[in-house]
């Protein structure tokens, strides 16, 4: 009896990855254009021409400059935090005090280019921890604003801002709240004066340097 030999298996193809469809890359989204005003390059228009002007608010005879317009400007907003940095380059400044509620926002932004701290000036009654604080007199009654008692370390030199400047009222007391406090006093920032109130004059009879970068006169 022939035995027979055993058939070799045809060897079988091996089966090739399925190749992975290629993802599709995303459409980069078109950076937004600077504001352009009137048809004038958004480059070109100066600060004031950003700020509303609002007639009869809060009551009547009143004018009130409105910055929000500027704030969502891109453009507009980066050069007005530039513009406030840029005289201190360079200069010791520990931290940002901004004023409640408008000094918060661009405080924030200026305690950010310089790479220092922020500290909130608020209200009666608005922090959680222990405060210190300074009643000042208004147009009619009084009102009060103070800072976390840890907020400065005393030497500290600390820059002021807020949106606007007229009678000074504010200003005054946060300089003088942050002085208790110990903190020496570096300068004052804002957007707005009003020079016929005469805030600017008061801050700086205090020895303190006062920036702005607009001015409404007649207010």
């Amino acid at each position: 009896m022939v035995a027979k030999k055993p058939t070799k298996k045809a060897p079988v193809a091996k089966k090739k990855p399925a190749a992975k469809s290629a993802k599709a890359k995303p459409v980069p989204r078109p950076r937004p254009r600077p504001v352009a005003h009137a048809g004038i390059p958004a480059s070109l228009v100066p600060l004031k021409a950003r700020i509303r002007s609002i007639h009869g608010y809060p009551k009547p005879g009143i004018i009130f400059r409105d910055i929000t317009t500027l704030l969502q400007d891109a453009f507009g907003f980066r050069k007005l935090v530039d513009d406030l940095v840029q005289p201190h380059a360079g200069s010791r400044i520990d931290a940002v005090a901004g004023i409640e509620a408008r000094g918060f926002i661009i405080g924030g932004a200026v305690a950010h280019q310089l790479s220092v701290g922020f500290i909130p000036v608020r209200k009666n009654g608005k922090l959680p921890w222990e405060t210190i604080g300074v009643d000042y007199e208004l147009e009619y009654g009084r009102d009060r604003i103070e800072i976390h008692k840890d907020a400065i370390t005393k030497g500290q030199s600390v820059l002021l801002v807020d949106d606007l400047i007229a009678t000074g009222g504010t200003a005054i007391a946060a300089i003088q709240l942050l002085r208790q406090a110990g903190a020496n006093i570096v300068g004052c920032s804002f957007v707005i004066d009003l020079p016929d109130l005469g805030g600017r004059k008061r801050i700086e009879k205090m020895g303190v340097n006062v920036q702005t970068l607009v001015e409404f006169e007649g207010e």
